[in-house]
């Protein structure tokens, strides 16, 4: 496909306006807290949907864009994934998992069960596309994939938090069981699954997640 150039549309926003921004941006994302109990409620389809599109607007190597969203609403579906992944967390927590990472996790208070892939109105699967395949079957290389479906992701949770909703990422090893149940291709991982909703009135966060880095220590300035 040729170069075509398009001109950027492009708002600059005066330098007063831009650190306000900026503040509200961190003021409104640094209350983001990974939630494990939801409430059973719905919750409007196109809150989503934007969410998805917020995502796809990512950067991506090549602009391949290697990146499926699956949400999950069905009831059935959201009960094989939750014995499918406690399944595998089981293994995890039994003997799978080394004793310092099992240290590592005593501070929040994770355990094997998973009700709120169950409760929770919302999953998303978020799947990995290593490469695609044209209309004649041929393979499409994608590049810098990680990287790619790491930053949609990221903006998906961003654009959820903003939206007012709460949401865990949940990611058992391995994950093979989603391109199963999901129905996915094999040309398809699964990067991690997205549970999200609104939070019980008596929901609980550990005090260990609002321990985050300092400036000092999670950057560096030259």
């Amino acid at each position: 496909m040729k170069y075509q150039p398009l001109k950027l549309n492009f708002k600059e926003f005066p330098k007063k306006e831009i650190k306000k921004r900026s503040e509200e941006f961190y003021n409104m994302i640094k209350t983001r807290r990974s939630v494990r109990n939801f409430k059973v409620s719905k919750i409007d389809d196109e809150i989503i949907k934007n969410a998805i599109l917020a995502a796809g607007s990512a950067p991506s190597g090549a602009n391949l864009q290697p990146w499926h969203f699956v949400i999950i609403k069905d009831k059935n579906i959201k009960k094989e994934i939750k014995k499918a992944a406690e399944k595998e967390e089981f293994n995890f927590y039994s003997y799978k998992a080394p004793k310092e990472w099992l240290e590592a996790l005593k501070p929040l208070g994770t355990n094997n069960k998973k009700d709120f892939l169950v409760n929770a109105p919302f999953l998303i699967a978020i799947f990995e596309q290593k490469f695609t395949e044209d209309i004649n079957n041929l393979k499409i290389k994608n590049y810098y994939v990680k990287e790619s479906v790491g930053i949609a992701t990221g903006m998906l949770i961003a654009s959820l938090h903003y939206s007012g909703l709460s949401m865990l990422t949940h990611t058992p090893s391995p994950m093979k069981f989603l391109n199963k149940i999901l129905k996915r291709p094999y040309n398809e991982k699964p990067f991690v699954l997205l549970v999200v909703g609104l939070p019980t009135k008596n929901c609980n966060v550990p005090n260990f997640a609002f321990q985050k880095k300092t400036m000092d220590k999670i950057s560096s300035w030259f």
